[in-house]
């Protein structure tokens, strides 16, 4: 897939040119030798304006583990309760129990409540510690694989941790399952407001336990829903650039 950038006007070509030929006129250039100047400028000018075009390039991320793919129908259900990627099917449907945050700051955000505690963390970004893989000047993928938020750019901030405890069990979320997630703002200022909708949802069977973040961040949006079923990790669903 190709991103395109946006393409420059040709106000200064056409500036270039007109004024070229005026000064041509001016000196009483023959008709002949005219055209040849005129053509060269046109080439020349063409030339610099195509290379002040944004460069297109690749775009690697994939949609596989998106809203739209989730095949299971109870989670598919949950999901569209509290996702923006689902809002469309959750007309109709009754709203999960939503534990919120305890604390936040810059770096990290703690939820808890009854025997359900969970906490998200985020440190800087060291580009020594992995593989790049640039198109042109553009990042399209960090070790060997695409990456969400900032997409493009070098990232300013990872994930470094995200724990769960239910009940006395520790669940266990695979560093795969966060890896590739960048530039997570946990809280986003909306009319001067800080706000989130981050936040733990149990399903109605209490079988299942989902843990929502949404990034919301001019370097791309995202939102990510770790699933949890009898305290075990089942996979992640992962929407991005929806706003």
């Amino acid at each position: 897939m190709q991103i395109s950038g946006s393409l420059r006007l040709t106000v200064f070509e056409s500036t270039i040119l007109f004024s070229l030929t005026y000064i041509l006129l001016f000196l009483n250039i023959n008709t002949h030798f005219m055209k040849i100047c005129f053509l060269i400028a046109a080439i020349l000018v063409s030339t610099f304006c195509s290379a002040q075009k944004d460069y297109d390039y690749t775009d690697t991320r994939k949609k596989t583990e998106s809203f739209a793919k989730v095949q299971q129908k109870d989670i598919r259900a949950d999901l569209a309760t509290f996702t923006l990627a689902g809002i469309n099917e959750s007309i109709g449907k009754t709203s999960l129990k939503k534990i919120s945050f305890n604390s936040f700051d810059a770096d990290s955000m703690t939820f808890k409540e009854d025997d359900i505690k969970a906490i998200v963390k985020t440190m800087p970004f060291d580009p020594s510690k992995h593989k790049l893989d640039y198109d042109e000047k553009y990042l399209i993928k960090i070790d060997k694989k695409p990456y969400y938020g900032g997409y493009g750019a070098l990232p300013k901030t990872c994930i470094s941790q995200v724990n769960l405890m239910i009940g006395n069990d520790s669940v266990i979320i695979p560093r795969a399952a966060y890896a590739d997630l960048y530039n997570l703002k946990l809280s986003y200022v909306d009319k001067g407001i800080q706000r989130t909708v981050n936040g733990i949802y149990r399903s109605r069977d209490g079988r299942k336990i989902y843990l929502y973040l949404l990034c919301k961040d001019n370097t791309g949006n995202y939102e990510v829903t770790w699933v949890i079923q009898d305290k075990k990790y089942v996979r992640r669903v992962l929407d991005y650039e929806f706003m």
